[in-house]
């Protein structure tokens, strides 16, 4: 077995792990840098069609933002990964995409007014599409014989919906050993999600380590509160409240604590408050989250699911998707 570190080694994006067991190539993460270097992701040490299969942690783009170039460079493999980090990557590898070809789109305007080459895209949809027909669901906690030697088995790890660590087993000649990938670790407590079920051995760990020179505050404040409060300050004044928010996982996480402020009547005297959710992959992840099954969330929410209430919706929630419904905001009453 050897390990071989591709990414995110030197910063908290582009996470990306070269795995070789008997003689063959695996992937944990194909991760996208992001930031100024976009365009600069570390190559692969050995050809993407070398490459068995992957093994993904999550749907952040800053762990799978890379397959569609996966893909396009020659990879053919499976990636294994959860239903729900499957249906997340469905939408936010498209809308990656999109980006890559608008990006590219400008910087060839840049290049040929200053006579230079056109600039191709890291990958376009064609590419992400072929990414998302070798995505290959996983459920929790349930061990997968991937390939010869290699078997695998996703745990909860708390991040987003769907993440997980990927315990492995891997056997060459007469000795099996045990690896784990945590993948991002999330909270405990936190809205919607599952606490990280802890791993009960291992041999070695690869974990990550963003917080890993602070301590989080073993008691923390009350979010909900301190949210309608600003809510309260906002209409009081006449005035409108902006949260800007990642589409995938903060953005549900708001509407769970706006539906609960709602529901607590915590904002006085605007009862009926108008909510907008403008971004058409929040709006996809958001259906994403409504439709997936409820065992992935935690038990408050399985709770609030059960009495008949969604916990991410509510009245005054209105969704924009086209740009002409974004403008209709500013005239909306």
């Amino acid at each position: 077995m050897k390990v071989q570190f591709i990414g995110a080694t030197h910063e908290v994006t582009g996470s990306c792990t070269l795995l070789e067991v008997n003689g063959r190539y695996y992937l944990v993460d194909c991760g996208m840098e992001q930031g100024e270097d976009i365009f600069q992701n570390v190559p692969l040490p050995v050809p993407a069609n070398a490459i068995e299969a992957v093994f993904l942690t999550h749907a952040h783009i800053d762990h799978s933002g890379m397959l569609p170039k996966l893909c396009k460079d020659g990879f053919r493999g499976q990636i294994y990964a959860t239903e729900s980090t499957c249906n997340l990557c469905r939408i936010m590898l498209m809308d990656s995409a999109h980006i890559q070809e608008s990006e590219a789109q400008w910087r060839t305007r840049k290049a040929e007014r200053a006579g230079e080459p056109a600039v191709e895209p890291v990958y376009d949809t064609n590419d992400a599409a072929a990414a998302l027909r070798l995505l290959r669901p996983c459920q929790y906690n349930a061990a997968v014989q991937a390939a010869e030697g290699i078997i695998i088995r996703m745990t909860d790890i708390g991040h987003l919906l769907g993440s997980a660590a990927i315990e492995m087993w891997l056997t060459e000649g007469q000795q099996t050993r045990k690896i784990v990938f945590s993948g991002d670790v999330g909270n405990t407590n936190q809205p919607l999600l599952r606490d990280p079920q802890p791993v009960a051995e291992t041999e070695y760990l690869v974990i990550e380590s963003t917080y890993g020179d602070r301590l989080h505050p073993k008691k923390r404040g009350d979010a909900v509160g301190e949210l309608a409060s600003c809510i309260q300050r906002a209409l009081d004044r006449g005035g409108n409240l902006v949260i800007p928010a990642f589409a995938v996982g903060r953005t549900q996480e708001m509407l769970y604590a706006i539906r609960e402020i709602k529901q607590r009547g915590l904002v006085k005297g605007h009862d009926r408050f108008p909510v907008y959710v403008d971004s058409p992959l929040a709006v996809e992840a958001t259906g994403i989250f409504l439709q997936c099954d409820p065992t992935d969330f935690d038990e408050e929410t399985q709770a609030i699911l059960k009495q008949g209430v969604n916990p991410i919706w509510f009245d005054g929630l209105k969704l924009a998707v086209s740009s002409d419904e974004s403008k209709l905001i500013n005239t909306d009453p």
